[in-house]
C-alpha cells in the first residue's frame, strides 16, 4: 500500500506528517523507526498522524524515531496546525488540534491563504514531581535541585509542559558534549518515564540560548515545548520575567514564549519541505 506524505519542520524539528483522514495507519511505531531514518528513510525526528477527532478539529499523534510515542511536540502542533488549514479540513484561524495532553488552542498566522506562523495556547505549566513524574521525596517543586550524575553535580529545574523537561542552566552550552550527557539525564532512575532535557545560557532577561537532548529522538535542532519549560524555569530562577516575550535561540531558529499566571504561549513558524509517497515498508 503506498502512503501519502508531507515532509514539514519547525525550526528544524522535522517530522513526516500523514494524513489518517484519508490513510489510517495500522502500525505507526514500526513506521516511524523505518522512515525516520536520515540514510535508509525519508529522514525526520519521527512521524506525526493527523487524525479525525470528536471533540477537536484534529487529533495529533506523534512518534520518536525509536518508535516510542509522545504526548505532545510544541513544532509538530503548528505543522498540524498548517496542514488542517492548507489543506481545508478545517478553515478557521483559531483551531482546536486534541493531544494525548488535551486539546491545544492555536492562533494561525495566515498570509496569501497560507498559514506561515502560530502562536499556541501550551496550557500551565506542572511543577508537582509526582506528575512529571520525578522519583524524589518531599519535595513540592524542583527548583535549582541538585543532582549528581557520576562524578558531575547539575543543578536542575524540573517541568512538565504535557511531557518532562529537566532544565539546566550553562555559561556555555556549546561545549556540552551532549550524545555523551544527554542519555545520562534521558534514562536516569529518577525520571521513571525519562525526559528531555534542556541546556540554557542566558544572554539577557529577554534573550535564552537552548540545546535540547528529545527522550526517543537525540538531539534535536528545536523543541517547542523544550522552550517552554526553559522560560518557566527562566522565571522560576530569577532569570526572567513573568508575562513577557522570551526569545528562544535554538540551533533551528527562534520561538517566542510567554508565560503569563494563566498559561504559556509559544510563537513559531510551520514550514512545507515536500510531499511525497511511501511506495513500500521494509
Amino acid at each position: 500500500m503506498s502512503i501519502p506524505f508531507t515532509k514539514m519542520h519547525g525550526c528544524g524539528n522535522d517530522y513526516i506528517y500523514i494524513n489518517c483522514f484519508e490513510h489510517p495507519i495500522d502500525h505507526p511505531e514500526q513506521l516511524s523507526r523505518v522512515i525516520s531514518d536520515r540514510h535508509f528513510g525519508i529522514g525526520g525526528d519521527g512521524i506525526v498522524l493527523i487524525c479525525p477527532s470528536d471533540v477537536a478539529d484534529a487529533k495529533m499523534r506523534m512518534f520518536n524515531i525509536d518508535g516510542s510515542e509522545g504526548k505532545m511536540c510544541g513544532n509538530a502542533i503548528r505543522c498540524v496546525a498548517k496542514y488542517v488549514y492548507d489543506h481545508n479540513i478545517a478553515t478557521k484561524e483559531t483551531l482546536e488540534i486534541d493531544t494525548l495532553s488535551g486539546i491545544k488552542i492555536i492562533e494561525l498566522h495566515v498570509e496569501n491563504g497560507k498559514m506561515v506562523s502560530a502562536t499556541v495556547d501550551m496550557g500551565s505549566p506542572i511543577l508537582d514531581p509526582s506528575t512529571i513524574p520525578v522519583l524524589v521525596e518531599d519535595q513540592e517543586v524542583l527548583i535549582n535541585y541538585s543532582l549528581l550524575i557520576e562524578d558531575t553535580s547539575y543543578s536542575i529545574t524540573t517541568v512538565s509542559m504535557g511531557n518532562p523537561h529537566c532544565v539546566i542552566f550553562s555559561d556555555d552550552i556549546e561545549s556540552i558534549n551532549l550524545p555523551i550527557t544527554g542519555p545520562k539525564f534521558e534514562h536516569h532512575p529518577m525520571f521513571p518515564e525519562s525526559v528531555n532535557t534542556e541546556f540554557i545560557q542566558i544572554e539577557n532577561r529577554n534573550t535564552l540560548h537552548m540545546r535540547v537532548w528529545e527522550r526517543g529522538s537525540g538531539e534535536t535542532l528545536a523543541c517547542g515545548t523544550g522552550a517552554c519549560a526553559a522560560v518557566v524555569a527562566a522565571v522560576l530562577n530569577g532569570h526572567c520575567d513573568k508575562d513577557t516575550d522570551i526569545v528562544v535561540k535554538l540551533r533551528g531558529g527562534d520561538l517566542i514564549i510567554r508565560y503569563t499566571d494563566d498559561s504559556v504561549y509559544m510563537t513559531g513558524p510551520a514550514t512545507k519541505v515536500f510531499d511525497g509517497i511511501i511506495e513500500s515498508i521494509s
